[in-house]
């Protein structure tokens, strides 16, 4: 599906229902998976979710997870604790080329047995699952943060808990802290300080229910289209300002851009602000690499530069995220240079119409690049990829007033 956006409305105004966060939904998954006793309300209804939900109803022995980076991280730890469980964890061509080693020897080091199906250091795995007696682990911080939370959920099920060391410069804090706290909200003591990580073991859980807050990553979206519109009044649902989710920084890096956050209750109101902008919006996104996408291309729409750091982990998502960012903004006619782990964006007065933006088989290209609607005419190649997390997105536009049509591809 091939979608042309258009908009001749520049003032937005609408109540959007944002689905529950996929972040807190997939952690929340797993430890009901641990202990039943364990309620949730709403949860995200993203593709990477489900395909979550289903991994681990199912008794078949080849599980599939497809594109969900986040599920193949969880359920690796999750099966190798599943005493007598045999899987063979796989999923698509991309993720057969995400790497996994560190969590795979972090989790041999406790004693647990996986074999490489295929690549060394790559899916798909095959997993034994058994008792795992050690309970201290090391495990190189720079990479990813699942692989850690991966472990931190499994931990309170493992005989005597685990201490888990981390090695170099943490990544995307913020994610860890949410794991921790979600734990501690089952009644799970752990506490994370330095480099150092340590949650007690229990057998059974008190009975609980915890309501899923909506998701920031989706509602940066939003914030993107509110700072390119003229004027703006957007209220998002189910939002609190005490978040445990790292893009809560949408809002303060967007009131640079324009836009004014509002807490009511239960809720998010965003309006457009006059502001002077930044010539060169300077932010290191080391905490929240998710929002990378969204806040580069509304830096290009409002005609402003940038300069993004702390994007290493960038290069293992579901596409080279920053050579997607590149090759897509060029097309429109911006300039940008990568390293490793930054982008560079100089400020352009100028975008082409009607360009087609290829979608890489990552979500957050099309949820990134269709507000760029309200300054041109744009096409979205492969748009039904964003119901990896937010299948309503294109409703929510049409809600907003855009013009959103199918199109041939271009």
């Amino acid at each position: 599906m091939h979608l042309h956006l258009s908009t001749q409305n520049r003032e937005l105004s609408g109540k959007i229902a944002v689905t529950g966060s996929k972040s807190e939904s997939n952690r929340l998954l797993i430890l009901q998976a641990l202990y039943p006793n364990l309620e949730i309300e709403n949860l995200s209804n993203s593709d990477d979710t489900k395909v979550l939900q289903k991994a681990l109803r199912t008794k078949d022995e080849v599980i599939d997870i497809h594109h969900a980076g986040t599920a193949m991280r969880f359920l690796t730890a999750y099966f190798v604790s599943k005493e007598g469980r045999e899987v063979l964890l796989t999923g698509s061509q991309r993720m057969q080329e995400r790497p996994i080693a560190i969590l795979v020897d972090a989790l041999r080091g406790l004693g647990a047995e996986i074999t490489y199906e295929k690549n060394e250091g790559f899916p798909p795995l095959r997993i034994k699952g058994k008792k795992l007696l050690e309970n201290e682990v090391k495990v190189q911080a720079n990479i990813s943060s699942q692989y850690i939370s991966a472990l931190m959920l499994i931990a309170p099920s493992l005989p005597k808990g685990l201490k888990i060391s981390l090695e170099g410069k943490i990544t995307s804090v913020p994610y860890i802290k949410m794991t921790l706290q979600l734990l501690k909200q089952c009644g799970i003591n752990g506490f994370f300080e330095n480099n150092e990580i340590f949650i007690e073991p229990i057998s059974q859980i008190p009975q609980k229910q915890i309501v899923v807050e909506s998701d920031w990553s989706s509602a940066s979206y939003f914030y993107s289209m509110a700072a390119l519109s003229d004027s703006s009044e957007i209220n998002l649902t189910s939002y609190r300002e005490n978040s445990l989710q790292g893009d809560r920084s949408t809002a303060d890096i967007y009131q640079k851009l324009g836009v004014k956050t509002t807490f009511l209750e239960g809720e998010l109101k965003l309006e457009k602000t006059e502001v002077e902008l930044p010539e060169i919006l300077q932010l290191d996104l080391a905490n929240s690499p998710d929002l990378a996408q969204t806040v580069a291309v509304t830096c290009f729409g409002l005609g402003i530069g940038a300069q993004l750091t702390g994007l290493h982990t960038l290069r293992i998502k579901e596409t080279d995220r920053l050579q997607a960012l590149k090759n897509e903004l060029e097309k429109l006619g911006g300039q940008v240079e990568i390293s490793e782990d930054t982008l560079r964006l100089s400020a352009s007065e100028e975008i082409k119409p009607n360009i087609a933006i290829d979608t890489y088989n990552d979500h957050r290209m099309a949820l990134a690049f269709a507000p760029l609607a309200l300054k041109i005419p744009i096409v979205i190649n492969d748009a039904g990829v964003v119901s990896k997390s937010f299948p309503e997105y294109w409703e929510n536009l049409q809600q907003l007033k855009f013009s959103v049509k199918e199109s041939a591809k271009e």
